[in-house]
C-alpha cells in the first residue's frame, strides 16, 4: 500500500472543499450527497434541484429514471454531456462518484473481459463529469449467500482492481470497491487492497453493511481501513443479522452518528452519501421525505 493517508487526504481535500464551499453571499454546504438509488422516477433536472434545494454538496450517480447503465443515458450522450455539466455546476454541485454493477470475482475470461470494459465506461463517463470515483464490487458468483472470500477470489479481485486502475489513474478517477456482500469484513477488504496496491484503487466503506453483516464497530473499521477509505453509504435499519429493515435516518439501530465520528477522528475529506434502496425495496418512503430528513439529521450532526 503506497498511499498514506496524509497523502489522500491532501489530495482529496481541494475537490471537496471545492464543493461544501457555495459562492460569495451563500452559506457554505457541508459535505453531504445523495446517491439516485434513492429516486428512481426522478430526472436529472428534478434530482439536482433537489439537492440544491436541500444544502447537499454532491450527488452519486447510481441510474437515472430506471436505466442503471449510465454511459447510455441520454443526458451523457456526447452531444448532451457538456449542458449536463453546466446543469450540475450551476446548482453549485457535483458528481461525488459514479457507480458502476460491475462485480470484479468473474474467472471466465471472456464475461471478465466484458466486466472490465464495461467499467471503463463508466470511468470513461466520471472523468467527463469530473467526478472522483467508480464504484464496483467484489462479490462472489452468488452474492446473494455471501462467503467468506476466499484466495482466490480476493486474488481475482486484487487484480481486477489493479488493471482498472491503470486505467482511471490518468483519467483523474479512483476505482472504489465497495464494502459489500462477501467483502464486508475489514480484514477481507484490507487483503484485497493491500494486494491491488494502487494508488487510483480505494474503498467505498458502506457504513451498514460492516456494522450489520461483519458485526464491526466503527471505530474498529475506520482503524483498519481508514488509510483507504474515500467515499462513505450511511443508511439506517432495524432488527439485526439479515433480518432488517430500512428506515429514516436515526429511527433505526445503526450507529451513524459514531461512524460520522469515527470518520472526522481521521481528517475524512469525503462525502457523507446518502443510500436509500428505494430501487430495490419499492415499499420504503418515498425520496422527497427519506432524502430531505437525512439532510436534516446529519446537518445538524455535522454543525
Amino acid at each position: 500500500m503506497r498511499t498514506t493517508r496524509r497523502e489522500f487526504a491532501k489530495r482529496l481535500s481541494g475537490a471537496v472543499m471545492a464543493a461544501t464551499f457555495a459562492p460569495a453571499g451563500e452559506p457554505a454546504r457541508l459535505p453531504i450527497a445523495f446517491s439516485t438509488l434513492g429516486c428512481p422516477a426522478w430526472d436529472l433536472q428534478k434530482i439536482l434541484n433537489f439537492a440544491g434545494e436541500h444544502g447537499f454538496a454532491a450527488i452519486e450517480l447510481r441510474g437515472l429514471q430506471g436505466n442503471l447503465d449510465l454511459p447510455s443515458h441520454p443526458a451523457f450522450a456526447a452531444e448532451r454531456i457538456a449542458q449536463t455539466k453546466r446543469d450540475i455546476l450551476s446548482r453549485n454541485l457535483r458528481v461525488a462518484c459514479v457507480s458502476s454493477s460491475a462485480s470484479l470475482h468473474e474467472s471466465d475470461p471472456e464475461k471478465r473481459s466484458k466486466i472490465l470494459a464495461d467499467a471503463r465506461r463508466f470511468i470513461d463517463l466520471a472523468s467527463s463529469l469530473d467526478a472522483l470515483y467508480v464504484r464496483v464490487f467484489g462479490d462472489s458468483p452468488d452474492s446473494g449467500h455471501p462467503v467468506i472470500p476466499s484466495n482466490d477470489l480476493k486474488a481475482r479481485v486484487a487484480a481486477g482492481l489493479r488493471e482498472l486502475g491503470d486505467y482511471a489513474g490518468p483519467r483523474k478517477v479512483t476505482v472504489i470497491i465497495e464494502s459489500h456482500d462477501d467483502f464486508t469484513a475489514s480484514a477481507s477488504l484490507a487483503d484485497v487492497l493491500h494486494r491491488a496496491d494502487s494508488k487510483s484503487v480505494g474503498l467505498l466503506w458502506d457504513a451498514h453493511h460492516t456494522f450489520a453483516e461483519s458485526n464491526e464497530d466503527p471505530e474498529f473499521t475506520v482503524r483498519q481501513l481508514g488509510p483507504w477509505i474515500r467515499h462513505t453509504h450511511l443508511k439506517d435499519s432495524v432488527g439485526k443479522d439479515g433480518d432488517r429493515k430500512y428506515v429514516l435516518t436515526g429511527r433505526g439501530n445503526v450507529p451513524i452518528k459514531k461512524q460520522i465520528d469515527a470518520l472526522r477522528s481521521m481528517d475524512y475529506k469525503g462525502f457523507y452519501c446518502f443510500e436509500w434502496e428505494k430501487v430495490w425495496h419499492p415499499d420504503l418512503e418515498d425520496p422527497e421525505i427519506a432524502i430531505a430528513d437525512y439532510a436534516r439529521v446529519v446537518t445538524d450532526h455535522l454543525r
